[in-house]
């Protein structure tokens, strides 16, 4: 029994790494993708082919202007409401608890 417990237990901790990285998504980009991002960051303001030293921080301040326009984009769109809801019943009368005693 406590082999069978052994052998689970190492299967177990021997599978969470392969199975942790089956749900990330390692999808190819393709070219037209890049090329699309790579226009949305012109239209931001990012210059690729002129060299600048503040080079980082040109790049970063594009991204960041495409995803907030990305975000302003996604919050107007249409889909499922994003508000959470719960409900919750009362607790039925005189009913017997299934663990009384020891």
């Amino acid at each position: 029994m406590k082999n069978l417990i052994a052998a689970a237990l190492a299967a177990t901790v021997l599978a969470a790494p392969a199975l942790s990285f089956a749900q990330a998504s390692q999808a190819p980009v393709t070219r037209a993708q890049v090329r699309a991002e790579l226009a949305q960051l012109e239209q931001a303001g990012y210059r690729p082919g002129v060299s600048s030293p503040y080079y980082p921080e040109d790049l970063q301040a594009a991204e960041a202007r495409v995803n907030q326009q990305n975000g302003a984009a996604q919050a107007t769109a249409y889909g499922a409401s994003t508000n959470g809801s719960s409900q919750a019943g009362s607790p039925q009368p005189n009913v017997k608890p299934v663990y009384f005693g020891n």
